[in-house]
């Protein structure tokens, strides 16, 4: 644990985006995608779960939004934690090691998180800690750049990557893809889109020999929901735009015009990427990190900031956002206890208070009571460090 002084310069509004996205993901989506299931005639609870849970493969629901929202925010930040370190004194040797440091601890953690069910050391690298750790000592790096280098190797990452997948030799035609996972009602993807088809694409290959460099229970043939080690590699873009968005934000000083640059550029990813995939250039796929997936997220993501940075920084109204900003500002420590200590705690609940407070409002909801009350629990917790002014940083 380190101090932090709560009177630092932040950006009020990327807290409380930070802050919003921990909450519905310690909180597992306010278990409304479990609880849907009681109500399986009704569309509304069915529009409803399909929002918090993962797309299998093409598409996009809000879930599919809190990765890349962690990673721009990534990017966002880091404008204003090198220029907080400058102005101590640090030298680019100091940042240098602290970012190195940083990346390292990350990989790590998201294996130690992707061991937490297995009996040995699981070396998987899928996970969102872990590919922020892979990208950022790079991100640390192109932070010196100008913004038009920046977006240079934004452009040129995505290009490349996308041609790498288009010219990987596909599969023969008597390709057995029930061996890597894929039933029989699996919707194939076809002609050229066949290329980033699930677990039979250039990122797969990869992984089939590297994740066997490592020591594993069996041998590793596919990941059961398609991600790949490689996707550190576009998501980079994504915090390379964060990093972009970052330096504008603090260097303007019109809140005004942020908004509007926000808001207009977020409408053009979007627009961008969902055209690449309309029109059956890369469909949109964020288990495998599409370059199509990254523009039209990072266009989400653009929004979603647009939106927190319009109320709290430009109209100034901050009360309301407490809650979410006490959340962002311990965001690791919080990501942890979700990852870890959910079934813990609702047994430590229902030892100390029995279980008919799950049926507060109803069998049918009890997901819901289950999954909110484990989320107060939480917050309770990183809500007290926020008053001792104690905070999990890396």
């Amino acid at each position: 644990m380190s101090q932090a002084s709560l009177s630092s310069p932040r950006l009020m509004s990327l807290d409380a985006y930070r802050g919003f996205v921990m909450v519905c993901l310690a909180g597992n989506g306010f278990g409304i995608a479990q609880a849907a299931k009681n109500f399986p005639e009704s569309t509304w609870w069915q529009a409803a779960a399909y929002q918090f849970e993962h797309v299998p493969w093409v598409g996009c629901a809000f879930w599919d939004l809190i990765q890349p929202s962690f990673m721009f925010m990534v990017g966002v930040a880091l404008p204003y934690s090198l220029a907080k370190r400058r102005a101590v004194g640090d030298s680019f040797g100091r940042l240098f090691a602290h970012a190195a440091i940083r990346a390292v601890v990350l990989v790590l953690l998201g294996v130690f998180l992707s061991s937490t069910s297995s009996k040995q050391t699981n070396f998987a690298f899928m996970n969102v800690l872990s590919q922020i750790g892979l990208g950022y000592l790079f991100l640390f790096l192109m932070a010196y750049w100008p913004w038009w280098g920046q977006l240079i190797a934004a452009v040129a990452i995505l290009v490349g990557y996308w041609g790498w997948f288009a010219t990987h030799p596909l599969p023969p035609s008597d390709f057995d893809y029930a061996k890597v996972g894929l039933p029989a009602d699996w919707p194939m993807l076809t002609g050229f889109e066949a290329h980033w088809q699930k677990n039979a694409n250039a990122a797969a290959d990869v992984d089939l020999w590297l994740l066997n460099q490592f020591p594993q229970e069996k041998p590793f043939e596919f990941n059961s929901g398609g991600y790949q080690t490689l996707n550190f590699i576009p998501s980079l873009v994504t915090m390379l735009f964060g990093l972009m968005t970052g330096d504008f934000i603090r260097r303007s000083q019109n809140r005004g015009a942020v908004f509007g640059t926000l808001v207009g550029v977020g409408v053009v990813f979007l627009a961008g990427g969902w055209a690449i995939d309309h029109f059956g250039y890369c469909p949109l796929v964020k288990r495998i990190w599409t370059p199509s997936w990254t523009l039209f997220s990072t266009g989400w993501t653009l929004l979603m900031l647009g939106g927190f940075y319009g109320v709290i920084d430009g109209l100034g109204f901050r009360a309301w956002s407490f809650p979410l900003v006490v959340a962002g500002m311990n965001s690791i420590l919080l990501y942890l206890l979700s990852q870890m200590l959910k079934p813990w705690t609702l047994r430590a609940l229902e030892r100390h208070f029995g279980s008919s407070w799950l049926n507060l409002f109803g069998e049918a909801y009890q997901p819901i009571v289950a999954a909110c009350s484990v989320l107060l629990v939480f917050w309770l917790f990183v809500w007290w460090l926020y008053r001792q002014r104690v905070f999990l940083k890396i």
